[in-house]
């Protein structure tokens, strides 16, 4: 079975169930079904029965080579994770590009504004590695170049990216990729159902929600059931492991960010490393459900997923 988002004017953000065929097996994918991997990764997303663990890398392998560049995206498709998190910005000549900031001066030998400079100045910057040494010669990329990479290769999250959804989508469709994108936002369900309806062909969407606050309410009360949530939490509180189980019942997943502590109570990357046994800390997280999780340490978290028999 496969869920995908379907907009339809005048009624509800809504997933449809698509017979196909022969039912496949709950549980982990085999690569065999499916044209690539991209393909087989997007199944399980939209597949609210496997037990697969969707890695997400948040800026790529930002650790070993500069965030948002190509040589993190091709690391992360070596070690088999399964999304690559990137952030956009928009130049001065309206193209899109791999950055984080508004500014370039933390992540090249650059300053100012991304938005002051055109692409041709941009790309005579060089990135800098993590610890704030500008590479030889790494440039950033566009968000068109970054996908030709990821193309069939692995699926790509978009943040920072909503604002500019009509953008993104043409170039997904020219690349042939758009099934394999994943954008997210907070804003309300009318204005998201209001977007996607102008268009035949979407990308998935996700909301980011609080256990609390009103967009995870509206989705409830309507009965609305996106593919996924991604769920921000500082603290284990009843209010949050409610919210958590009701998003499960309802037939969605769970993204968590195990990247910074306040997003996730502190089960995060680094008090998994901080332990010595991962499985400490991780196994926590897939108790509460989770079956998508965005990671800083990818490694770390693939050699206990695959020990777990839930990344294979």
């Amino acid at each position: 079975m496969k869920r995908i988002l379907s907009i339809l004017t005048g009624l509800s953000l809504a997933l449809t169930v698509i017979s196909c065929g022969t039912a496949r097996r709950a549980g982990l994918p085999s690569e065999k079904q499916y044209a690539n991997r991209a393909e087989m990764i997007t199944a399980q997303i939209h597949d609210p029965n496997s037990k697969y663990v969707v890695v997400i890398c948040h800026r790529g392998d930002w650790r070993n080579y500069p965030e948002n560049s190509i040589p993190a995206i091709e690391s992360i498709i070596r070690m088999g994770a399964d999304m690559m998190e990137l952030d956009l910005k928009r130049t001065k000549d309206g193209v899109l590009v791999l950055c984080h900031d508004k500014t370039l001066d933390r992540t090249t030998n650059g300053k100012g504004l991304v938005s002051d400079h055109t692409l041709a100045e941009i790309k005579k910057l060089r990135l800098k590695r993590g610890h704030g040494v500008a590479t030889d010669s790494l440039r950033m990329p566009t968000l068109e170049e970054a996908l030709r990479v990821c193309k069939d290769r692995i699926t790509v999250n978009v943040d920072q990216g909503y604002e500019f959804y009509d953008e993104v989508l043409a170039i997904t469709e020219k690349l042939g990729v758009t099934d394999q994108i994943l954008i997210k936002g907070k804003k309300p369900i009318d204005v998201v159902k209001s977007d996607m309806a102008r268009h035949a062909h979407n990308m998935m969407y996700m909301p980011i929600v609080t256990p609390d606050n009103e967009l995870f309410k509206s989705y409830m009360e309507t009965g609305t059931v996106p593919l996924a949530y991604e769920v921000c939490f500082r603290e284990l509180s009843p209010k949050t492991k409610d919210c958590l189980k009701k998003i499960l019942d309802s037939g969605s997943k769970v993204w968590i960010n195990t990247i910074w502590g306040s997003l996730c109570a502190y089960l995060d990357d680094d008090a998994a490393d901080a332990a010595g046994d991962p499985a400490l800390i991780y196994d926590q997280v897939l108790a509460l459900g989770a079956s998508m999780i965005q990671t800083d340490r990818p490694e770390q978290l693939l050699k206990y997923l695959r020990a777990k028999g839930r990344h294979n």
